[in-house]
């Protein structure tokens, strides 16, 4: 009796009305099974996205280190460690991304390189689907960090790094 019952509900899914996917419905009013969202639809966890987008962290230690190691990650391969703009598919053949320390991108607010690498710009493809909002400020900071390290004057630096640099080569 058993064996019975359970026989009888196994086709009951196969048998049911329901629409595959790209199929046409006689049940939607414009016949498609796949309807576009209402206007104003925000999908699930993205509205904390784009706050993250909108709301520049403060700076600090840990945001630096994040900032680092992203930059390494997914900056590098083109815009170089030192973001001069010669990294390695550069030297490959790949067209050469901008110099950070160009005097527009030195007067670029913050904003800019957080745009440009969720949007892409150029050359440059979006990186929006690999690089978290959060991932963008942070490297952003270490894009300032890495131009002023290379625009920065000896008089700034604390008198033993100033001696030790002096005493190279």
């Amino acid at each position: 009796m058993v064996l019975m019952v359970l026989m009888c509900g196994c086709d009951n899914l196969e048998r049911q009305h329901k629409n595959k996917d790209q199929s046409t419905s006689a049940f939607l009013p414009n016949g498609q099974t796949a309807q576009t969202p209402p206007e104003g639809t925000v999908a699930r966890g993205d509205g904390a996205r784009q706050r993250q987008l909108t709301e520049r962290p403060p700076m600090s230690d840990e945001l630096l280190s994040r900032g680092e190691d992203r930059y390494q990650v997914f900056c590098t391969p083109c815009h170089g460690v030192a973001a001069d703009g010669h990294g390695t598919v550069v030297a490959r053949g790949f067209p050469q991304p901008p110099d950070f320390t160009e005097k527009r991108l030195l007067e670029a607010p913050d904003r800019y390189f957080v745009e440009v690498i969720g949007n892409g710009y150029g050359q440059m493809y979006s990186y929006a689907s690999r690089v978290a909002p959060a991932d963008r400020w942070a490297i952003a900071a270490w894009i300032r960090v890495l131009q002023q390290s290379r625009h920065a004057s000896l008089d700034r630096l604390p008198e033993t790094d100033r001696q030790a640099l002096q005493a190279l080569p």
